[in-house]
């Protein structure tokens, strides 16, 4: 089923020159736009005790997500990328990494999850975009459906976990803010 989904999105490869490149851009660079939309965001945050926990709720979020969660999944269980287990549209390059969970999604919906905690307006937002992403990531042949779900479930979980973990009551007993 996630084979036939796979093909289902990929088979559009070729069928729109716009479409491929909004893909591409999608899937390779927008990622870019996200981060610097987070730190924007950062900046415009005037409470400096605020600025802090969106700091520290957004950086170890997608710390637990992309380098900690994703990269013990991938230690322990390699499922080949579509273009390297079968002949695929493939848009852009890509190293025969493993293909479960997406990387970058696991690590745009982990930052999406804790902007959302800080503005639900910009989070809703930025997890749109970043479900956008990971469809493009599918479009252009280097992800199979699941392996984003995958990325999108681990990015949600970490978030929420760092946010439970470090409850501003917990910070401030150490006299974080001060």
């Amino acid at each position: 089923m996630d084979y036939n989904l796979f093909l289902l999105v990929n088979n559009l490869v070729g069928k729109w020159v716009c479409l491929d490149s909004l893909a591409i851009f999608f899937a390779k660079y927008f990622i870019y736009y996200l981060v610097a939309g987070a730190i924007i965001l950062f900046f415009l945050i005037k409470d400096k005790k605020e600025k802090i926990k969106y700091l520290i709720l957004t950086l170890l979020s997608v710390i637990l997500s992309r380098l900690i969660i994703t990269e013990i999944i991938r230690f322990f269980w390699y499922r080949p990328r579509p273009f390297v287990a079968y002949a695929v549209n493939s848009l852009i390059k890509h190293s025969a990494s493993a293909s479960f969970p997406s990387g970058h999604i696991a690590f745009l919906f982990a930052l999406s999850m804790a902007i959302l905690f800080f503005n639900k307006k910009f989070g809703i937002a930025f997890l749109i975009i970043s479900l956008l992403v990971g469809l493009a990531r599918v479009f252009v042949g280097v992800h199979y459906p699941l392996d984003i779900l995958g990325g999108i479930v681990i990015g949600i979980i970490s978030a929420i976990v760092i946010k439970i973990i470090f409850k501003p009551k917990f910070l401030e007993k150490f006299n974080f803010y001060k």
